[in-house]
């Protein structure tokens, strides 16, 4: 039966891949908007930003799905007298873990910004770029790798909360199985569970291996950027100043 059931599973894995995804994207991009507050010097916007993630941090998923479900359909009747209940839900989960990813990968992206030494920072903006540049082409790669290992495990971790999502009626792979053993009469459950369990391990598993493997990759590149940076930027992405060329410049004016 758990051979059997994985193929009427698979054909559900899109829409729970199109929640994950579209989540994590927009999420990372909410992430950054509350690390710049955080790390800023602007006093209201650190509030904000940290009263954001407290309350995120301390809400349970499904209990914070629930909210985004049956809360924002009535608040925007009440502000517009539009009714969104008809809207797919996949939305309503989408924003759900789009606000919980954001509110844990910021800290994620604030810790890694912050383990990058501040000397560089300053030391490129002494030979001439731009804050932003000193921000895209110094900081910014270090804190990649950084924040690389801490990342993948909140993607792991959304793609298995996304598994609530058949709790406000989506039919996604959980979903699916969950229709599959109603038509049984509650038979099979258990065989369907693992065929699930199943499911995600194997996407766990590749996820974890990627980031792995990505890690390893951006590693190798920093070490070949502060031995040859000539050879290293015809290998891999191209970084305007490695930290050890941008030292070696600030020695000679000195």
């Amino acid at each position: 039966m758990i051979v059997q059931v994985i193929p009427d599973l698979l054909s559900y894995l899109d829409v729970t891949l199109l929640v994950a995804v579209t989540s994590i994207l927009l999420g990372s991009l909410l992430g950054m908007i509350l690390a710049w507050a955080r790390t800023g010097h602007h006093r209201v916007l650190r509030w904000i930003a940290n009263g954001y993630i407290y309350i995120m941090r301390c809400t349970p998923s499904i209990v914070l799905l629930f909210i985004v479900f049956y809360g924002l359909p009535k608040l925007v009747e009440s502000m517009t007298d539009y009714d969104i209940n008809d809207t797919n839900r996949a939305v309503f989960a989408i924003i759900t873990f789009t606000l919980l990813f954001g509110a844990y990968i910021s800290e994620v992206f604030r810790a890694a910004y912050q383990a990058v030494p501040k000397g560089q920072y300053e030391a490129a903006v002494s030979i001439g770029l731009t804050p932003f540049q000193a921000f895209r082409q110094v900081m910014l790669p270090q804190a990649t790798v950084i924040a690389l290992p801490n990342f993948g495990n909140s993607v792991i971790n959304l793609l298995k909360e996304g598994a609530l999502a058949y709790t406000i009626g989506l039919i996604d792979m959980i979903g699916k199985g969950n229709l599959i053993i109603a038509q049984n009469f509650g038979a099979y459950g258990v065989e369907i569970y693992l065929a699930c369990m199943i499911v995600y391990w194997i996407m766990t598993t590749c996820i974890a291996k990627g980031f792995l493997r990505l890690e390893e990759h951006l590693d190798k590149g920093q070490s070949l950027r502060a031995k040859n940076p000539a050879q290293a930027k015809a290998r891999i992405l191209p970084v305007w100043k490695s930290v050890p060329a941008l030292m070696r410049r600030i020695q000679r004016q000195g």
